[in-house]
């Protein structure tokens, strides 16, 4: 690894203009902005694949953004791939049908030899692996406010290429005033909880809810996608099995919950193809997946992903670990979400979802016109595949209308 200026950087950025790359960048509270910030000042054409990209995500033309997993940045970026797949298939893609050219992380400063990537380690190993496999560019955004987390997170430093060394203090997600709907609610979903459970939070006021209501319980474990305050809260409590080590992909909450995790010998950080691998979710004794959605009809079908018809986040975990914790002994996998919508003022029970389901992913569509594959694409190119491989001819003209009205032409 060379620490170098800005200036540097820059200039290697502007060298990659002609390639039109794609640069894999740490998301949620992790991204490194100054490192975005300059790859979107220099290069006048590239792909960003982030998750979960936060507000502030540049956005011009020139720029597009692939993603899994839709962040408030780019909510309403018209230019954006969505990428529907679960989340544990995704590092596949970086050997197949998205190779990165560059991969930009947010670091810790060296300890031994290595830097963690802290708070978010998710897809960012199988990136860094595959983009020095064929030769390109790993750059790290070095941050002695960035907490060393052990696991998968370590990296060693002859695996970056370049660095800049920048401090700045990390982001934490907005907190929203409580009211009595989460507290009912984590208190029933906390009921189908007992001694020796193993958890899985998704994002969301919900999830935590309920870990506030399990602190009496004892020998918990966690096997999650994500770690909040709420397991750190339970960790405080005794409620965590001591000789159960944490394991998660990455971190959403407070500077207190970073500060919790610096160097915790109990926590690890494991790579999202591991952590979120439904046979190893199911290995774990009484997993409990607690997991939220905006709509859920009376086939049971829920609606976790799009909000007026467009696409709001994606699957995110939730298949991976649905699937993993009913194979589980005495696995549940919970779903939470209110009963109503007050802001609408309707029910978010509905005889039927209007919205597409947040299905489990698939490989390919099969009808007696063709196979149409779907795998690694983006939502675009998904719907123009089924249309042209898998419906009936008499219904493809309706059904590119009715593509186009729901932004769902265009190239991929």
């Amino acid at each position: 690894m060379k620490v170098v200026s800005q200036a540097v950087i820059g200039e290697r950025l502007e060298a990659l203009a002609h390639n039109e790359p794609r640069i894999v960048v740490s998301g949620n509270f992790a991204t490194p902005w100054e490192l975005v910030n300059m790859a979107a000042e220099k290069i006048p054409v590239f792909r960003f694949f982030v998750l979960n990209a936060q507000v502030g995500w540049p956005q011009r033309e020139g720029i597009v953004t692939e993603t899994p997993f839709v962040g408030p940045g780019v909510r309403m970026d018209d230019d954006l791939k969505y990428l529907p797949m679960r989340l544990s298939l995704v590092p596949r893609l970086f050997a197949t049908s998205r190779p990165p050219d560059v991969v930009m992380i947010h670091t810790s400063t060296p300890r031994n030899g290595k830097v963690s990537l802290g708070i978010e380690t998710n897809l960012l190993p199988a990136a860094i692996e595959e983009v020095r496999r064929r030769g390109g560019l790993v750059i790290a955004q070095l941050n002695s406010h960035m907490p060393y987390i052990f696991g998968d997170s370590e990296i060693v430093v002859d695996d970056v290429d370049l660095a800049i060394e920048f401090e700045s203090i990390l982001a934490s997600p907005d907190e929203r005033p409580p009211d009595e709907a989460p507290q009912i609610i984590g208190e029933n979903v906390a009921s189908l909880s007992s001694d020796g459970t193993t958890l899985q939070l998704g994002i969301g006021q919900l999830p935590d809810a309920a870990l506030e209501h399990m602190r009496h319980r004892r020998h918990l474990g966690v096997w999650s996608e994500m770690v909040s305050d709420g397991i750190m809260r339970l960790d405080r409590a005794g409620a965590i099995d001591v000789n159960r080590v944490m394991t998660c992909t990455f971190l959403f909450g407070t500077p207190e919950l970073y500060e919790w995790a610096d160097e915790n010998p109990r926590l690890v950080m494991r790579r999202t193809e591991v952590a979120n691998n439904p046979s190893r979710i199911a290995e774990q004794p009484a997993m409990l997946s607690i997991n939220t959605a905006l709509q859920v009809d009376l086939y049971a079908q829920s609606n976790a992903s799009f909000v007026r018809g467009r696409i709001y986040s994606g699957f995110g975990g939730q298949p991976d670990f649905v699937s993993g914790a009913l194979h589980s002994r005495g696995g549940q996998a919970v779903l939470a979400l209110r009963s109503w919508h007050e802001k609408s003022d309707s029910s978010n029970i509905v005889p039927l979802l209007s919205y597409p389901v947040s299905s489990f992913q698939h490989s390919v569509i099969v009808t007696e016109q063709g196979i149409a594959p779907i795998f690694g694409f983006s939502q675009q190119s998904q719907a123009r595949s089924l249309i042209d491989h898998a419906a009936h001819p008499r219904a493809r003209e309706q059904l590119a209308l009715a593509a186009q009205q729901m932004h769902l032409l265009g190239s991929d």
